[in-house]
This record gives structure tokens, sequence and C-alpha cells, in this order.
């Protein structure tokens, strides 16, 4: 007997169906003598939904409000979930994340976990009850509801997972697995069988929609075996049919790059004419931070004149929050112009094997100037290289990046 969460992303609980299907894999593995928690996101389109309405009405609207409206998705999904799952004979109950409770920090739209009690879990788990939890959602130390970010279900899963000390924690989604790259940009991109947690989350961090980064982030340091695999296979499979996301000691063959990722999620904001002088780079980031604006890629120029260009890339939605908080502290930082573009895409290169091979940023430079793609902005890591370009360039890169590292499937 395995003690299993099983999370279901938004396209797999779409529609009555959908749910319906979802329902019959859960009471598979509850047959099979397995204890069971399941997590669920809103119903496909949803969040979007409530998202858009929260933007349309301002676009700087109250975080904690934003909270209060994009949680509803996933407390009906719950519900529908369960009622599917009676239906079919099997014991279920839904929980929202207060009542668990998920207790997370104060950081609304993007809170971070901070605990789980998961003994009443266990409990029921071990009387045959199988929880129904909404995913992405849990309380601040004010008692209100908290959002995890964009992808939090997943987040949710894996901590629940941790909380519970399960065997496995199974992330079910509309893709049978972790690519080389997107397939519907590149047709001949390979499904890995295991990924390491630090490839990963590398991969997940910029821009590999398959799982969301800070939940890889978790699975590392709890050590949660993740498996992700598609909600749409008619058969289950007699083995872990989809890719797992494991230990580095558990892969036998360490490919030079694992996969090519990218996200047009991205924005570059440039600072014309900063002071140049120590102390400056903390006027700049300090309150974005304050307002919690992830900074990504950064750049500085080469100061002239006393002064130097300042170049670092944020969030799409959050460059409107960017160009608000930078502007209330212009004079106190005395930049003389702020530039803003939307229209750029982050390409990244990632692999453990990186970390013993010179000439690997050597080939991906070679391979986008052959193309004629221009790189904007250069970002480094131990396994990962990734750079700014148009967002017009973002399939050109990928389909030449796949094909430069030989990870394009044979046929």
């Amino acid at each position: 007997m395995a003690r299993i969460v099983m999370k279901f992303g938004g396209t797999s609980v779409a529609d009555l169906d959908r749910i319906r299907n979802v329902a019959g894999r859960v009471k598979r593995e509850v047959d099979a003598g397995n204890q069971v928690a399941v997590v669920v996101s809103a119903m496909a389109g949803t969040t979007n939904q409530l998202v858009k309405w929260c933007q349309d009405l301002s676009p700087l609207h109250d975080a904690r409000e934003y909270d209060t409206v994009v949680a509803t998705g996933e407390q009906v999904t719950i519900g529908l979930l369960a009622i599917a799952l009676q239906t079919i004979g099997v014991d279920a109950r839904s929980w929202q994340g207060w009542q668990i409770p998920i207790r997370t920090d104060d950081a609304h739209g993007k809170a971070r976990v901070e605990e789980i009690e998961g003994g009443v879990l266990i409990e029921r788990m071990a009387m045959g009850q199988v929880p129904v939890i909404a995913g992405f959602q849990g309380i601040g130390p004010d008692n209100r509801v908290t959002t995890l970010g964009r992808g939090g279900s997943d987040l949710s899963a894996v901590a629940i997972a941790a909380a519970v000390k399960a065997d496995r924690c199974d992330i079910y989604t509309d893709v049978d697995g972790i690519y080389t790259t997107d397939p519907r940009i590149v047709p001949r991109a390979r499904k890995l069988p295991a990924v390491a947690y630090e490839e990963m989350l590398e991969l997940a961090s910029v821009g590999a929609k398959v799982l969301q980064t800070r939940s890889v982030e978790l699975a590392m340091k709890q050590r949660v075996r993740v498996q992700v695999l598609s909600s749409f296979e008619d058969k289950p499979g007699e083995s872990l049919p989809g890719s797992l996301v494991v230990d580095e000691d558990e892969i036998v063959e360490q490919p030079l790059v694992t996969g090519v990722a990218y996200s047009r999620d991205e924005a570059k904001v440039t600072l014309r004419r900063v002071p140049d002088k120590p102390g400056i780079a903390a006027l700049v980031f300090g309150p974005l931070s304050a307002a919690n604006v992830n900074v990504d890629m950064i750049v500085q120029n080469l100061g002239a004149d006393g002064t130097t260009d300042m170049t670092f890339t944020v969030g799409k939605a959050d460059l409107p929050r960017a160009r608000d908080v930078l502007e209330k502290v212009r004079a106190e930082i005395g930049f003389e112009a702020m530039v803003t573009d939307p229209e750029v895409a982050k390409i990244s290169i990632v692999g453990i094997g990186m970390r013993s091979h010179a000439g690997v940023a050597a080939t991906m430079f070679k391979a986008l100037a052959e193309k004629g793609i221009n790189i904007q902005v250069i970002s480094t890591s131990e396994i990962k290289t990734s750079v700014l370009v148009g967002s017009e360039y973002t399939e050109l890169a990928v389909r030449a990046l796949h094909s430069a590292y030989g990870l394009d499937a044979e046929g």
C-alpha cells in the first residue's frame, strides 16, 4: 500500500466529463489499496477570467481582494470532484486551504507556504477517505485567504505530499511528461524519462510550464518524488509512464543539455543615465522587492560621465507595478529616463552536463547568430544559460538551439 497525492490541473477538470474521468482515476488508486489525497486547480479558463475582472476594474488592485476573488475557482472544483467521487462509491470530502490549514506568509498573490498541519489529512486517509483539496490557496497571518501565484496548485500538491509523508506526488496534466522543449514548437522534441530536481528547477524558472518553480524547489528540499503524466491516457500504465523528477544520483545518463525553455512573460526595463555610485542598485531594487516585484536578468553598462544605464527584466504582469514603484522613487534614484519593452522573450538552455563541459554557451551564441537573432541580455548559472531576444524570434531561437545541441528525436 502506498500513500499518493494526485494533482489535476485546469485542463484535467475543464468540464463535468473530465471531472468524472478524474474521479475514475482516483477510484482506481483507491481500489488498488492506496491511501490517496487529491489536489485540484480551477476549471480551465476560470482563473484567467477572475484575474481579468480584477485587472479590468483596476490594474493596481488591492492584492488581498484579488486573492479573495481568484481563490474561488478551486472551491468550485473540489466540491464537484467530491460529489463525483461520492457518486461512484468513494468516500470523499472537500477541503479549502484554510480548513487544513495551509499557512502562508502575507505576500498576497504570490504567498509562500510556511506550514501545513498534515495530521488530520493522514487520519482521514487512514480511514479510507479521500481528501479533495483546493490547490493554489492558503491562509495568511491575518486569517485572510492567500494565493500562491500562477501554477500554485503544483506547490500545494508537493507541500501536502511532504506534510503527509507521501510515497509519491503525481502531477496529472495535458502532456504525458517532461520534454526537451515545447513539442508544439519542435515536433521532434523528446520525452525525458527522468529529470534531476536541479534541472527541473532551472527549466521551470526559465519558462517551462510543466511544473511551477517553487513546487520543484520544495520537492528538492523535502525529497518528494514527483511524477508528471497525462490525464488523458485511456489506460493507466503498469509502470510509471510519465517523467520522474528525482535526485541527480538516480539518473544514469546525463546529457550535455537536457532541455530548451522559453518564456514570453518577460518585460525589459532600462533606466537611462543612472548615477554611477555605490548603493544605487539597492535604491533601484529595494523598492521593487518591497512591492513583491521579482527581478530576473540584470545588466549594468560601463559607467561614463558619472552615469550608467541599468537594464533588468520583470514579469510582464508586474510591469505596471514596477513602473509605478520606480516613478515614485525617481527623484531619490536620479535616473534620467525609463524605457520599457514588453515584446521580449527569454530563451534558456539547461543541463547538469554543462558543469563539466566548456564551450556550451559559445554553441548557443553561434546558433543564434547564424539565424540573425540579436541577443539583448545574457544571464548564466552553473547549469543554465539564458538570453533575452525580441519576442518575434522565440520559435526560431528554440528550434535552432534544440537542433544545435542534438536534442531532436530521430525519424
